[in-house]
C-alpha cells in the first residue's frame, strides 16, 4: 500500500443509480452517524456522503465547555438531530472554509476561525467554500431528506465570533489545544495539538487520503512548509479532516513520503 497518492476535486457516478433514476433520500434522523473514540473525543460523521467529500466532524469534551471542529456539510441540522452537541456551552472552530466543513456553523453561538478566512465563514458564496462546482448529487450516496435540492444548495453565513492564530491555545478547563496554523490547502487552514495527550486534529492539510492541493486558494510553498512543520509533532493519534484517524508512525510515513514526493525532505525546520 503506498503511503502517500494526490487526489484532485474530481466528479463521479456514485452509488446503483443510472441515469435519469431516482436516488434514494434518507430521513434527518438517520443523516449523522456518533462514534465515541476515546479521550472524550467523539467522531460525528455524515455516512451517505462519499468517503472522498465526507468531513470527520470532531467533538472534544471539556470541562468548562466543549469544542466542536468542523460541522459538516449542513444539509440536516446538526443541533436537532446530534444531541450531543448541545449539552453544555460549546465553541465551533472551522479547520478551514470549504463547504463539507462549515455547513452547520450558524447553530452554535460561539464560532471562531483563522482571520485568513473569516471572510469566507461570513459571506459564503458557493464559489469561496467550493460548493460550486462540487456539490451535486454526485458525492451522495443517498440523498438528504427533502426539500433538499444540490442545484439550490449553499452554506449559511456564520460570522465568527473571535478568531484564532499560530500558537494560540484553545481551552477547555482541563484541557488546551495549540493553535498550529496550516497554510496550503487553503489560506487559514490550522490544527489542533494536545501536547498532554498526544492528539494531533489536523483538518484538511494531513490525513491518510488523497490529499487536495489544487484549490483555488492552496499555495504549493506554504503546503510544504507545513507539512514539514507537523512531520516533528509526536503525535499518538491524528484525526483528520477526512478518512480514518491513525497513529503516529503512519503520520510521518505519510509526510514523508509527500515531502519526499515533492523533493522537500529537507524542509523540515
Amino acid at each position: 500500500m503506498v503511503p502517500f497518492r494526490r487526489g484532485r476535486l474530481e466528479m463521479g457516478r456514485v452509488g446503483p443509480f443510472a441515469k435519469g433514476e431516482a436516488m434514494e433520500r434518507v430521513d434527518a434522523d438517520r443523516w449523522y452517524r456518533v462514534q465515541h473514540v476515546g479521550d472524550g473525543v467523539t467522531l460525528i460523521d455524515e455516512p451517505f456522503i462519499k468517503a472522498f467529500y465526507r468531513c470527520n466532524i470532531w467533538h472534544v469534551r471539556g470541562r468548562d465547555r466543549d469544542l466542536l471542529i468542523d460541522s459538516g456539510m449542513g444539509v440536516v441540522s446538526l443541533r436537532a438531530h446530534v444531541p450531543l452537541v448541545t449539552e453544555k456551552r460549546l465553541t465551533a472552530l472551522a479547520s478551514h472554509t470549504h463547504f463539507d466543513h462549515i455547513g452547520c456553523h450558524h447553530e452554535f453561538a460561539e464560532r471562531i476561525v483563522h482571520p485568513a478566512e473569516a471572510d469566507i465563514l461570513a459571506h459564503p458564496t458557493r464559489a469561496a467554500t467550493l460548493a460550486n462546482p462540487y456539490a451535486t448529487d454526485a458525492i451522495f450516496e443517498a440523498l438528504p431528506p427533502a426539500p433538499y435540492a444540490s442545484s439550490d444548495y449553499g452554506v449559511t453565513s456564520a460570522a465568527a465570533t473571535g478568531f484564532v492564530a499560530d500558537g494560540d491555545l484553545v481551552d477547555l478547563g482541563d484541557r488546551r489545544f495549540e493553535v498550529i496554523h496550516t497554510p496550503g490547502h487553503s489560506p487559514g487552514g490550522v490544527a489542533l495539538w494536545e501536547a498532554e495527550t498526544g492528539i494531533l486534529f489536523s483538518g484538511d492539510i494531513v490525513y491518510d487520503g488523497p490529499l487536495v492541493e489544487d484549490t483555488y486558494h492552496a499555495n504549493a510553498a506554504d503546503y510544504v512548509a507545513s507539512m514539514a512543520r507537523l512531520f516533528d509533532i509526536p503525535a499518538r493519534v491524528v484525526h483528520g479532516g477526512h478518512f480514518p484517524s491513525y497513529d503516529g508512525r503512519r503520520h510521518k510515513a505519510i509526510i514523508r513520503a509527500w515531502l519526499t514526493e515533492k523533493g522537500a525532505l529537507g524542509a523540515k525546520p
